[in-house]
């Protein structure tokens, strides 16, 4: 039998919170941007996720602007900032015990979401996965263009991600597989993986995953 896939949506999943959105209120907090001009659009570009209707290629060039014309080195020291000081305190640790009893089973673990790469590549170390697929952030010369490389990990696009991910890596099927998200946003590869569960969902996928029967879980009560 072919390796079992552990599949993980990131925000609001494993974390208690949303990275992309943590990391507006991060620059705002660094001095990096107009603290009100920044503030309503993080909080705009986000209340349009949460509805289902964001246009990503927008939003990843509005979340990584403010950090085009920094160095690797200057983006690599940000973000590892950011991430002890803002992510560290949303990584559920029910989070972190699921991904290791799917580790002790054997299991592929692998954590699909739609927030860039430069962002949670450092993240996803923190719960030691075997593969991330998120979007790409476009470099060319060493400098983010603000454009996003091949296809966003967002919605449909998380399907055609993990399909062109599983026709380079044999041993996987889509049918042995479990996947966890709390966000509506996920239905398209909730309906097509082996089973779901719905992690503190959204109130949409709450009244679907309670309509097709799918387990309902939560990570963040005691």
């Amino acid at each position: 039998m072919n390796r079992r896939l552990a599949l993980f949506d990131l925000d609001n999943t494993l974390l208690a919170g949303d990275s992309d959105h943590a990391w507006g209120e991060f620059l705002i907090s660094r001095d990096l941007v107009d603290e009100k001009v920044h503030r309503e659009t993080n909080d705009r570009f986000y209340a349009q996720y949460l509805a289902g209707v964001l246009d990503i290629h927008a939003w990843l060039a509005f979340t990584l602007e403010p950090v085009r014309k920094f160095s690797e080195s200057q983006r690599d020291n940000l973000l590892a900032e950011f991430v002890d000081l803002r992510v560290r305190p949303m990584v559920l640790e029910a989070g972190l015990e699921l991904v290791r009893e799917h580790r002790r089973a054997g299991d592929l673990c692998m954590i699909l979401t739609a927030t860039n790469d430069l962002i949670t590549q450092p993240i996803s170390k923190l719960f030691e996965v075997d593969v991330l697929l998120a979007t790409e952030a476009e470099i060319v010369d060493g400098s983010i263009t603000g454009r996003i490389r091949g296809t966003p990990c967002f919605q449909e696009g998380k399907v055609k991600k993990l399909q062109d991910w599983l026709a380079r890596n044999g041993g996987f099927e889509i049918g042995n597989s479990v996947f966890y998200s709390d966000s509506i946003n996920d239905l398209p590869l909730l309906e097509i993986a082996g089973k779901a569960v719905a992690v503190d969902p959204d109130d949409r996928l709450r009244s679907v995953a309670r309509g097709r029967n799918w387990k309902i879980l939560s990570l963040r009560l005691s």
